[in-house]
């Protein structure tokens, strides 16, 4: 009895050491301690860590395509920890709302952790305030075993600087596993839907599901309104290591003119300055409304159409390396992938991915076996 006694006390006493540990305050750490993963240039290229493009486009771009550059959409955050909590802190950039765009999505953050499995499982969502400093605990009660981890940053706004809070005596270090690989690259242009609007939340957007899924490191270079093939941008694409594929998606940005005349010119830089690396060419969506619509009814098809020519004369020029992709499906069955029968839902989102993954599974198969 004494016996039974004394293991009792002990493991009472230890559970109240757990419980007296997870009631200290978080200990908070430098996010830029760790892997940065969706980026395409370095830290000293960009202006900040959180923004996207080099700094040296700030002259040669429009004012608008710069500033929406500054969201960190598709950035995330790697490493690894045993800590029983993990919360995140973080200061916006913008901290503005959008009637059609949960703010979750916005200017949340979304934590993911590997399982055995190695299939990226969803944790948390921290659920902005209004205040420009952002605090979550996602998780507490964990079990103290070493677990691989992702943050996803904000989608339509960006961060000045973030922390990692885990518990005080916990280690949380860089990742050990190479998930998404290293030296694999997807790189996106477009406009709002590659940006991701309108995700509820960061990891639901099509570049973050393909990531996941597709264990490849996919940088997002969609800006909502300014997907326009912008001739500067496409020279920028150009220089980012490690590509695997680039995806080509700016229709429903551009005037029918526009996908006449800039398209050539535009993928045209890429296959110059990258030969062998592919390019898949992908339509702008049929909006729902364009069934009852006769102006976009007829209008969209010919901004497609004329997209189209363009992909067929770079094709007739040398057919290596080069993918289309049609409109049909990117809104999901029934149209019904839409928040305002333009951006997408995560349902939308999850029809996008299916549509572009097989062209991807095939161009990631020769780039492995190419390296």
């Amino acid at each position: 009895m004494r016996i039974k006694h004394a293991l009792l006390l002990l493991l009472i006493a230890g559970a109240a050491f757990v419980n007296a540990a997870e009631q200290q305050p978080l200990r908070y750490v430098d996010a830029l301690q760790f892997r940065m993963i969706n980026k395409g240039w370095g830290a000293d290229v960009t202006l900040t860590p959180y923004t996207r493009i080099p700094a040296y486009l700030k002259d040669s771009i429009r004012e608008e395509l710069w500033d929406r550059a500054k969201n960190s959409a598709g950035l995330a955050i790697r490493f690894r920890t045993n800590s029983r909590r993990i919360g995140v802190r973080y200061n916006l950039h913008h901290n503005f709302h959008m009637a059609h765009m949960a703010d979750t999505g916005i200017k949340g953050t979304d934590l993911y952790i590997l399982d055995s499995k190695g299939v990226w499982q969803y944790v948390n969502t921290n659920r902005p305030t209004k205040d420009s400093v952002q605090q979550k605990l996602y998780v507490e009660n964990m079990d103290g075993s070493m677990h691989e981890c992702m943050i996803y940053l904000p989608l339509y706004d960006g961060v000045n600087w973030m922390e990692i809070g885990v518990d005080s005596a916990s280690v949380i270090e860089m990742p050990q596993v190479d998930n998404p690989r290293s030296g694999m690259k997807v790189v996106g242009y477009g406009t709002s839907i590659m940006h991701g609007g309108c995700a509820s939340r960061t990891g639901m957007a099509a570049t973050n599901i393909i990531q996941r899924e597709l264990n490849v490191e996919f940088v997002n270079l969609g800006v909502s309104g300014e997907g326009k093939l912008v001739y500067a941008m496409a020279r920028a694409m150009a220089t980012i290591d490690d590509v695997v594929a680039y995806v080509i998606d700016p229709v429903p940005n551009c005037t029918k003119m526009q996908c006449d005349t800039l398209t050539y010119t535009f993928v045209n830089i890429l296959r110059q300055a990258r030969p062998e690396v592919p390019i898949i060419m992908v339509e702008g969506p049929m909006y729902p409304y364009a069934k009852f619509d006769s102006f976009f009814g007829t209008y969209l098809p010919e901004k497609n159409e004329a997209f189209r020519k363009n992909y067929e004369r770079l094709k007739a020029e040398n057919p290596r390396n080069l993918y289309y992709v049609t409109s049909e499906g990117l809104t999901a069955e029934n149209e019904e992938g839409t928040v305002d029968g333009i951006h997408l839902t995560d349902y939308g989102f999850r029809a996008y991915a299916d549509k572009l993954e097989p062209i991807l599974k095939k161009v990631l198969k020769k780039a492995k076996k190419s390296k």
